[in-house]
Parts: structure tokens; C-alpha cells; sequence
């Protein structure tokens, strides 16, 4: 499965802890090996798919687009607050 990833999804990565990263390697490997796993979003959000893992002991978002069979398109991860805005905000 082929991985592309959004300068915002970059940026939110590199603030994470090791051990925080590891879930999220986790999280991602969840998604690529079955990308229907997310809950599909309608509306504004359309085409969004959201999968919810957590990153310690908070849960957190993450925010992904399936463009074909083979690739995946990361948007951005984070917690419940405001998630949903500021995934209107920057989605392409």
C-alpha cells in the first residue's frame, strides 16, 4: 500500500515522543492493511475516512482519504477537540 502524507500530518508526527510514535506506526499499519476499518464521514467530509486508535491513554483521530486500491492519502491525526474544524480547514 502506497502512503502519501500531508505537510500538516508531517509536522503533527514530528511533535511526537517515541513511544507516541509507535502507536501511531500502529495506528497506520491498521489502516493500510484494511482501509475500510474507518468510519466514513459524509457531507463537508466527504470521501474522509476517520479511524480512532489511542495514542497513551488519550484517543485520538486519525484523518485519511483512500484515493485508489493501492494508495492512501494520511491528512492529519490529533485529538477529539476541534478535530473536525480544523479537518474542514485544511482538507485538499
Amino acid at each position: 500500500m502506497r502512503l502519501l502524507v500531508t505537510p500538516s500530518f508531517v509536522r503533527a508526527a514530528k511533535r511526537l515522543h517515541r513511544s507516541h510514535k509507535a502507536d501511531l506506526d500502529e495506528a497506520v499499519r491498521a489502516i493500510s492493511t484494511a482501509p475500510e476499518i474507518g468510519e466514513a464521514k459524509v457531507g463537508d467530509l466527504a470521501g474522509v475516512r476517520v479511524y480512532k486508535f489511542r495514542l497513551s491513554n488519550q484517543l485520538c483521530l486519525l484523518a485519511y482519504r483512500v484515493l485508489d486500491e493501492t494508495s492512501l492519502k494520511l491528512l492529519t491525526f490529533g485529538p477529539h477537540e476541534k478535530f473536525y474544524r480544523d479537518l474542514k480547514r485544511h482538507d485538499e
